[in-house]
């Protein structure tokens, strides 16, 4: 028997929908989410799933922006574990194994947002980016940092036209030099990092030492020599 949603507090049944949602794209791939499914589960209407949801994409928009609000600010916490400003290397240390651990932690999570895309679905950019730009936040704010004390070791960067950033990873105003470099360097990293962990969630990195990790503590040690004046 469905249960009214009149029962349940607003924000207990739509952090059930969402939760349900997660446990499919865990035991499924994000072409099988579906608000039929959730409804059977949770014995509710799909009406009710309607109220808060008014169809799969509104689902699937609103656990990309979970997914990248909880990216961010596990890198942001790990990145504030060490708050003192003059502590760069071990801000930059920190947030790189906290993105693959939250990516070991989060694995569902982390292959919604950078894995393939959900068939059908066209991301509205204008309110997601802000989230996108928030999960990138803490690696940036340190490479900024390190820019800053003149500690980041940067002969030439490809060019790059600010108005690339726009809808992207930049929102409005003008991007400097150093705007450009603190952004084109965070995307190099990202994209370093980013390759072997997606290798390692999908199953194609062998294991590298204890719990997996020695080869990409190995990178982010490579990354420190090469970009940083230590």
């Amino acid at each position: 028997m469905a249960v009214s949603p009149n029962t349940r507090q607003f924000s207990s049944l739509q952090q059930e929908i969402k939760d349900a949602a997660w446990r499919q794209l865990t035991e499924s791939s994000s072409a099988s989410l579906s608000l039929k499914t959730i409804a059977r589960e949770l014995k509710i209407g799909l009406a009710a799933i309607n109220n808060y949801f008014p169809d799969r994409d509104a689902l699937v928009t609103a656990l990309i922006i979970d997914a990248h609000s909880s990216f961010g600010d596990y890198q942001i916490s790990a990145r504030d574990s060490f708050p003192n400003v003059g502590q760069f290397l071990q801000r930059l240390m920190a947030t790189g194994v906290a993105y693959r651990e939250w990516a070991l932690r989060y694995p569902e999570r982390y292959m919604l947002i950078f894995g393939p895309s959900v068939p059908g679905y066209k991301p509205p950019l204008e309110i997601i980016r802000p989230f996108m730009i928030r999960s990138l936040s803490a690696l940036v704010s340190v490479i900024r940092e390190l820019r800053a004390a003149r500690l980041l070791n940067v002969d030439s960067l490809p060019t790059l036209e600010p108005s690339v950033f726009d809808g992207f990873w930049w929102s409005g105003g003008t991007m400097s030099k150093d705007d450009l470099i603190v952004y084109t360097m965070a995307m190099v990293i990202r994209s370093r990092v980013h390759g072997m962990v997606s290798l390692e969630i999908t199953g194609q990195l062998p294991s590298y030492g204890e719990g997996g990790s020695t080869l990409y503590e190995f990178e982010i040690k490579s990354i420190v020599r090469q970009f940083v004046e230590i």
